[in-house]
């Protein structure tokens, strides 16, 4: 009977046609209809909008200063007029001036049914809102904090290699650039694209953001736990370390040593080793610190940073270990490895200095700690599980590409979250943006976290993707992302922090100036790589061929290298202007902060 049985289901499998489930190209008649296209087009907009916001309230402001000068130029006006008027004259005004300081209110003037006349002046704004701010932050910070001389030290010390970082990484960037207008400009095998580029990519990485997050969390860290950092030498010895990979790494990149294809993680394992070693100290260095802390609590800051190193550190052993890095399962860790990089280390660490440096900012608190905690636990359940929608329609299983797009919607919630919780904060601060040269760099963050943390949510659906992956379109998500994000809320908390530890303050004009080349810069640079990118992807699917499609992206690659010589001419401002803060002067006496006051009583 058994016999019978596997013989007439071998005969059957035999007669059956055996073929692989095929999955068909997505429809792209009405590609422009699709939620992602159009999710993507408002988020643009609002891009758009904030920028018109900014300059709106920059134009008010200038408006303002025009008037006040109108206004002194009547006073003088009036004062000569004086001159020439009889002493009667000026008795009977005198008189009229007099009455008028003695007059005190009744309680009455503004109430019953007649029409309201303020016939002295007395009346200079009215407002119906029950909550609106008395004070906002001026332009020029007079608040100085007491800093230790070593955390100052190891302040400068990174944030000034950040710097240095950031202007070589970014020079090799628009050198890079320019390379795509003029291609035969240079045939030095160390100058070529394909060693070029992951030189200028893992500096802006791990030079300039990761010596600017590490350098302004020590401060935060210390203050936060109203303790001092637990050792200044392991600080110092985790700046040599990643300086020392740095260094190296970009020497060999550009000598042609490299760790194969793995995008971001170009660095050979000697070079990683060295800069892991630098993150475990720092790591260490900071739990130490928060373990000795004079407070009971921990802020909600100190969890991000601890969550970022301790991620980051644990994806450089994932990535780099050997024993499931053939076939597919590089594939897979190479897309672990750039998402978590981005989301798990750059991101979530920012998250924790913007929960510290904005609400010092405005002088007020964080607006909701649940929202943090609710932001902090999804950003680790979902972020983790994305890194494969970079490889849709690729040879990966198809449910492990499904869930790879389902936790990017899932991203939505923290970022949601975050979005509410530091807008929320700036409630009733939008006045601030004409007088401080701060708050416009972090709405610009913020809008921008919202923004590309979304746009890349829409861009992993299947549709999108299809459009738009290996194009120019994810070199434009990428700057939205480290450029928009993590490089602007950077230089937002360089700018409100250095200025009191130092007591130095950069110019007002030159702060500008470093903002508008940047911000344009990066939207310009943007705007012509979406679009491009979409012209290109869709002539890939229309059977173009791959010639044409370089042929068609020549006037967007114009654009992307003038937007990129904005953006680094403002990073030769931001340079000079972290220069000044940095100089050594004696810090005034007066309106001196507490040294350890905890931030979170």
């Amino acid at each position: 009977m058994n016999r019978t049985v596997y013989i007439t289901l071998g005969l059957l499998l035999l007669s059956m046609k055996v073929e692989a489930q095929t999955v068909p190209n997505p429809n792209i008649d009405q590609w422009w209809s699709s939620p992602g296209v159009i999710g993507t087009a408002l988020l643009i907009a609002i891009i758009a909008f904030v920028a018109l916001l900014i300059i709106g309230s920059k134009l008010s402001a200038f408006i303002q200063r025009i008037q006040s000068h109108t206004n002194r130029k009547e006073k003088e006006e009036i004062k000569s007029d004086l001159i020439n008027w009889e002493e009667e004259d000026l008795d009977w005004i005198l008189e009229r001036r007099k009455a008028a300081k003695k007059y005190k209110l009744s309680g009455t003037e503004h109430s019953g049914t007649s029409s309201f006349e303020d016939q002295r002046g007395l009346v200079s704004k009215v407002t119906r809102d029950p909550e609106n701010p008395i004070v906002d932050e001026k332009k020029h910070e007079t608040i100085r904090l007491e800093t230790p001389q070593p955390l100052r030290n190891i302040m400068i010390w990174y944030l000034g290699s950040a710097v240095f970082w950031l202007v070589f990484g970014t020079l090799i960037g628009q050198y890079v650039g320019m390379k795509f207008i003029w291609p035969e400009m240079d045939q030095s095998p160390w100058l070529s694209f394909g060693r070029l580029r992951p030189v200028h990519t893992n500096t802006v990485f791990w030079g300039w953001a990761s010596f600017a997050m590490v350098g302004l969390g020590y401060f935060v860290i210390s203050r936060t736990s109203n303790t001092r950092v637990f050792s200044y030498s392991l600080a110092k010895t985790g700046w040599y370390l990643m300086n020392l990979a740095l260094v190296s790494g970009n020497l060999l990149l550009m000598n042609g040593v490299n760790n194969g294809g793995g995008e971001y993680r170009e660095y050979i394992w000697p070079v990683i080793v060295l800069f892991g070693s630098g993150l475990i100290l720092t790591l260490y260095n900071f739990y130490k610190t928060v373990a000795t802390r004079k407070v009971s609590e921990i802020y909600i800051s100190n969890w991000y940073l601890l969550g970022g190193l301790i991620w980051t550190v644990t994806l450089i052993l994932i990535s780099y270990l050997p024993s499931f890095q053939d076939g597919l399962g590089e594939t897979v860790i190479q897309g672990y490895y750039m998402h978590q990089g981005v989301g798990m280390w750059f991101m979530t660490f920012t998250l924790g200095l913007i929960y510290y440096y904005l609400p010092t900012s405005l002088n007020k608190p964080i607006y909701s700690y649940s929202l943090g905690v609710l932001a902090f636990w999804t950003q680790m359940l979902f972020y983790t599980l994305i890194g494969t929608h970079h490889f849709v329609f690729s040879p990966l299983p198809w449910w492990l590409q499904t869930v790879a797009i389902v936790f990017s919607a899932g991203m939505f919630i923290p970022v949601l979250s975050g979005t509410t919780n530091f807008l929320m904060t700036m409630k009733g601060s939008w006045s601030a943006i004409s007088k401080s040269y701060v708050l416009p760099f972090f709405l610009v963050g913020v809008v921008f976290y919202f923004v590309g943390s979304t746009q890349g949510s829409l861009q992993a659906f299947r549709l999108t993707n299809f459009i738009w992956h290996f194009t120019d379109f994810n070199v434009a998500h990428s700057h939205m992302t480290m450029y928009g994000i993590i490089t602007f809320i950077l230089w937002a908390c360089i700018y409100s922090i250095l200025p009191k530890v130092t007591g130095n303050e950069p110019s007002s004009l030159a702060v500008g100036i470093h903002f508008w080349l940047a911000f344009i810069g990066l939207f310009a640079y943007m705007i012509s790589l979406m679009t491009g990118g979409t012209l290109r992807g869709l002539s890939w699917i229309e059977g173009e061929s791959f010639i044409n499609s370089v042929i068609l992206m020549q006037p967007y690659w114009v654009w992307r290298a003038i937007g990129g010589s904005l953006m680094f001419v403002s990073h030769l401002v931001f340079a000079y202007n972290f220069m000044v803060m940095a100089k050594k002067k004696k810090v005034s006496a007066k309106k001196i902060s507490p040294a350890f006051t905890p931030v979170h009583s």
